[in-house]
C-alpha cells in the first residue's frame, strides 16, 4: 500500500535524482575545466526519461541479491542513485567522464561504485542479465545456494533494434526464467529522431510468442481516472492513435495551445473531447497529457509488483516515458545530445528547490527522505551479505593426463583434456561447457556423455534410437549447455557464467567451443565479456585453411589477430597434445585467480605426429619446456642438433604456430639438405611473446633470449601461419632481422590441404624458398 506520505517522499527523491543527474552532465560540460576543448557529452534527456523508473527500482522495489543492468545513457541517474544510497562518495559527482572518474557508461571494472553489468554498446547490457539468470539457475541446481535473486535490465527502446536481443529472446535454454525482468524505456526517440510508427504491439507479440509475460505501464493514474469518466475513451483513443511525432510535438505546448490541437480530430473539434476536458484548466492540461505510466510512481510500482506474480516466465515491461521529462528540452525531437543552458540549469535548480550553496545536496539522515534512502541501502546492500564460494587455483595440477603419442590433432587433445578434468571431481564440479549446436563436431561428446546436459528431462529431445550411445542425458545436474546456432549467445553465456562468482556467489569455469571462423560472429559479446572482467575458456576449432574441404566461408584467417590484441585475454595456438595439456591447466588456473585472464585456444583437426616433439623434450627438459610453452614458444628444432651441423653455414629462423609446425619442420630439413642451417621456433602464443618483448623494453632486459640467442639475432626469419601473415610479422622487429612473413592473405576455397598450402605459399617448399630469398637479400 502506497500511502500519500510515502508517495511524496518517493517523489522528492525522484526530483533529486533528476537534478543530480542533470547537474552532473552540466558540470562536466560547462563548469569543469576542459583544456583541449573536446566535446564531453552526456545525455540529459535520456537520463530524465528513466528517473521515475530508477526511483521505483532502487528506492522501493529492489532487494538484496537483485542484479541490475542500466541502459548506457542513464549512467548519470545510476550514479545519482548510488550517491543517495551512500554507495558513491560526493567527490565523484564532479568527475563524470573524467580520467579515473565516473565512466560515461556503467562499468563493472572502472566505476567506483558497485556495478552489476557493464553497458555501453547497446543491446549487450540488455541481454547480459538473461544469461546471468541462467547462471543463477545452474548454480542453484548444482550447489543449492546462490547469493543472487532477481535479474533486471533497464533497456532503451532503440536497443530492441539490435539483433542480439532477439537471438537471446529466441534461445530455448533461457526459457522459463521467472526471475528475469526487462524494463523497456519506451520514449520513442532515438539518437537522430522521433521514431515513426514504432510497432509496440508487434514487439509485445514477439515477446509473448517467445514465452514471456508482457506487461506495460502506458498511462499514469491521473489519465486513467479521466479515461474512466464518461467519454474518457475518446481521449484514450485520441492519444493511442496519435503518431509519435505528433505526441512529441504537443508535449512542450502550454495548455491554451495544446487544448485546440488535442480536441481536433480529422480537422474538426470532437465535441466529446471538448466536454471531457472542460473541467481541466489550461495550467493542468500539459501535465495530464504527459501523465504516462513510466513517470507515474504508483502505476510503475503496481506493475513492478505484478511482474513477480509469474514465477515461470521471464517478464518484459514496456514503460512509456518522455525523453527529457521534467526538463525544458522535453518534446524536442533532437534533444538526445542537447544540453541545458546555464540559465535553464539555474531555473531548474530553483524549481526543484536545490540549495544554491549546496548543489550536490543529499538528504539529511533525520529527514523522511534520508531515512527512506538509508532503508533502501540496507535492503539492497546488506552488511551481512554471504561471501561467494570460490575454487583455489592450487587444486589444479600442472598438466592434465592425456594421450600424447601417435598422430593427434589439437581438437582431439582438447576433448581428452575435458575427460581428464571429469576425473577430478573437485575441479569438474565447477566446469560447465557450452557450444552453439557444434558440440559433437568440436569433440565435446565424451564430456557430455559423462557429465550430461543441463536441462529438464521432460523437455529434452527424443533419444537417437539408431545410435543410443550418442543420446544425451538431460537433467538439472548436467554440465553442458547446448545453445542454438548463435555465437553471440555463446560468448554472452561464457561471459556471464565467467562472472558467476560476483553475480551469483558460486564460481563456475565456463568452457565453450565454436568454429574458429565464427568467433567473429560473436565478437561483440566476446569483447563485452572481456571488458566486464569475465574469466572463461573457449576453443576456436577447426581453424585456418587446414580445414581445406570446407571452403573459404569456414576457413578462418583473422582470428589470430583477435587473440593477440583483445585485452584481458590469453591466446594459444598449440601444435602438440602435450602443449595443450599444460596450456589447458594454466587456463583453468587463470579462471581461479583474481587477476586472471580468459583464454582463447585456436585449434585444428589436422593430425600431427607427436614424435616431432620428442627431440625438443629431450634437449630442453620437461620442466623447462613446460615453462617455455606457457611463455609463448620454444626451439622445436635446433640446427645444432643436426648430425652434419656446420657453424660456417648460413642460418635461417623458421617460426610457425599450430597446424603449420609439420611444414616448418619439413622446410628446415630441405634447407639443411641444401647446406643452410635452420631452427624451427614453435610459437605456442604469439601474444605472450609480443608481451614479453614489450615488457623487456627496459634497460637490462633481454627479450625472447631463450628463443634466439645473441649470436643468432642477425639471421633472417621466415614466419608461417595458417592465418593472416601479419600476425607474426612483428617478430623480425625484435632484433632487427630480415623478415619474410608467410600466411593466408586471401579468402580460402575448397580443395586438398596440399593444394591450398601450395596456393597460399605455406607448404614446405615455399617456406624453404622464402628462407633462401631471405638469405639473398
Amino acid at each position: 500500500m502506497i500511502t500519500p506520505q510515502y508517495l511524496l517522499t518517493l517523489q522528492a527523491i525522484e526530483r533529486r535524482l533528476l537534478w543530480l543527474a542533470t547537474n552532473m552532465i552540466h558540470h562536466a560540460n560547462r563548469v569543469r575545466p576542459n583544456p583541449d576543448g573536446s566535446k564531453i557529452g552526456g545525455h540529459q534527456a535520456s537520463s530524465a526519461s528513466v528517473v521515475s523508473i530508477m526511483t521505483a527500482l532502487y528506492f522501493h522495489f529492489l532487494q538484496a541479491g537483485d542484479r541490475v543492468s542500466i541502459k548506457p545513457h542513464a549512467s548519470p541517474v545510476f550514479h545519482a542513485a548510488q550517491y543517495l544510497l551512500g554507495q558513491l562518495p560526493k567527490e565523484y559527482l564532479t568527475t563524470l567522464r573524467a580520467y579515473q572518474g565516473l565512466q560515461a557508461y556503467p562499468s563493472r571494472t572502472k566505476d567506483p561504485s558497485p556495478v552489476d553489468f557493464s553497458t555501453g554498446s547497446v543491446g549487450l547490457g540488455a541481454v547480459a542479465p538473461a544469461f546471468a539468470a541462467l547462471a543463477h539457475r545452474y548454480g542453484k541446481a548444482h550447489f543449492d545456494h546462490v547469493t543472487s535473486r532477481r535479474f533486471v535490465s533497464l533497456i532503451g527502446d532503440a536497443e530492441l533494434d539490435e539483433g542480439n536481443v532477439w537471438e537471446a529472446v529466441l534461445e530455448p535454454s533461457l526459457g522459463g526464467l521467472g526471475n528475469l525482468l526487462w524494463i523497456v524505456d519506451l520514449n520513442r526517440q532515438s539518437l537522430d529522431r522521433v521514431v515513426p510508427g514504432m510497432k509496440v504491439k508487434l514487439l509485445q507479440a514477439m515477446f509473448h510468442d517467445s514465452g514471456w509475460q508482457v506487461l506495460e505501464a502506458k498511462y499514469g493514474r491521473a489519465l486513467q481516472r479521466v479515461f474512466a469518466q464518461p467519454g474518457g475513451q475518446l481521449l484514450r483513443r485520441r492519444i493511442d492513435e496519435m503518431s509519435n511525432e505528433e505526441y512529441q510535438s504537443l508535449l512542450s505546448l502550454p495548455g491554451a495551445e495544446l487544448r485546440p490541437k488535442l480536441v481536433d480530430v480529422g480537422g474538426r473539434d470532437e465535441i466529446g473531447l471538448v466536454e471531457l476536458l472542460q473541467t481541466t484548466p489550461d495550467d493542468k492540461l500539459p501535465a495530464l497529457f504527459a501523465n504516462l505510466g513510466g513517470h507515474d510512481l504508483p502505476e510503475l510500482i503496481g506493475v513492478l509488483e505484478e511482474s513477480e506474480r509469474e514465477p515461470h516466465k521471464p517478464t518484459v515491461l514496456f514503460a512509456y516515458t518522455i525523453k527529457g521529462w521534467g526538463l525544458p528540452l522535453m518534446g524536442d525531437p533532437l534533444n538526445h545530445s542537447k544540453l541545458l543552458t546555464p540559465e535553464e540549469i539555474e531555473a531548474l535548480r530553483a524549481k526543484l528547490e536545490i540549495p544554491q550553496d549546496d548543489l550536490w545536496a543529499t538528504f539529511g539522515p533525520d529527514t523522511v527522505q534520508g531515512r527512506l534512502c538509508a532503508t533502501a541501502a540496507r535492503r539492497i546492500y546488506p552488511a551481512n551479505a554471504a561471501a561467494p564460494v570460490t575454487l583455489s587455483a592450487n587444486i589444479i595440477p600442472d598438466e592434465l593426463a592425456i594421450r600424447t603419442t601417435g598422430a593427434l590433432s589439437t581438437q582431439q587433445a582438447f576433448g581428452q583434456t575435458l575427460m581428464a578434468i571429469s576425473r577430478k571431481p573437485e575441479l569438474a564440479d565447477r566446469v560447465v561447457t557450452a557450444s552453439p549446436d557444434v558440440a559433437t563436431s568440436t569433440n565435446l561428446s565424451g564430456w557430455i556423455l559423462k557429465s550430461g546436459v543441463f536441462g529438464n528431462a521432460a523437455t529434452a529431445p527424443r533419444p537417437d534410437e539408431e545410435q543410443p550411445h550418442l543420446s544425451w542425458q538431460y537433467s538439472p545436474q548436467g554440465q553442458h549447455i547446448e545453445l542454438g546456432i548463435s555465437e553471440m549467445n555463446l560468448f554472452m553465456m561464457l561471459g556471464m557464467f565467467g562472472l558467476s562468482t560476483d553475480l551469483c556467489g558460486q564460481q563456475l569455469i565456463p568452457i565453450g567451443t565454436v568454429y574458429d571462423p565464427f568467433v567473429c560472429r560473436g565478437l561483440d559479446a566476446l569483447i563485452y565479456g572481456l571488458y566486464s572482467g569475465a574469466k572463461f575458456i573457449f576453443a576456436g576449432t577447426p581453424s585456418g585453411v587446414s580445414l581445406s574441404p570446407e571452403g573459404g566461408a569456414h576457413q578462418s584467417t583473422v582470428t589470430p589477430s583477435l587473440g593477440a590484441e583483445l585485452p584481458n585475454l590469453n591466446a594459444y595456438e598449440p601444435a602438440f597434445a602435450q602443449e595443450l595439456s599444460w596450456i589447458m591447466a594454466e587456463a583453468l588456473r587463470q579462471c581461479c585467480r583474481a587477476d586472471g585472464r580468459s583464454t582463447y585456444l585456436r585449434l585444428s583437426t589436422k593430425l600431427i605426429n607427436q614424435t616431432l616433439l620428442e627431440p625438443a623434450l629431450a634437449r630442453i627438459g620437461r620442466s623447462a619446456l613446460h615453462e617455455q610453452v606457457l611463455a609463448g614458444g620454444y626451439r622445436l628444432v635446433d640446427w645444432r642438433d643436426h648430425a652434419e651441423r656446420n657453424a660456417a653455414q648460413p642460418l635461417v629462423q623458421i617460426a610457425a604456430s599450430g597446424a603449420m609446425i609439420p611444414e616448418a619442420v619439413a622446410a628446415a630439413r630441405l634447407l639443411q639438405a641444401q647446406g643452410i642451417n635452420a631452427n624451427v621456433l614453435n610459437l605456442t602464443s604469439a601474444r605472450h611473446l609480443f608481451e614479453s618483448w614489450r615488457a623487456a623494453d627496459r634497460p637490462g632486459r633481454d627479450p625472447l633470449s631463450w628463443l634466439i640467442p645473441p649470436d643468432e639475432r642477425g639471421a633472417p626469419i621466415v614466419t608461417i601461419h595458417d592465418g593472416a601473415s601479419h600476425a607474426l610479422a612483428w617478430l623480425g622487429s625484435v632484433y632487427g632481422a630480415p623478415m619474410v612473413p608467410l600466411g593466408v592473405d586471401g579468402f580460402g576455397q575448397s580443395g586438398a590441404r596440399a593444394d591450398l598450402y601450395r596456393y597460399f605459399g605455406i607448404d614446405a617448399e615455399s617456406i624453404a624458398g622464402a628462407g633462401q630469398r631471405a638469405l639473398a637479400r
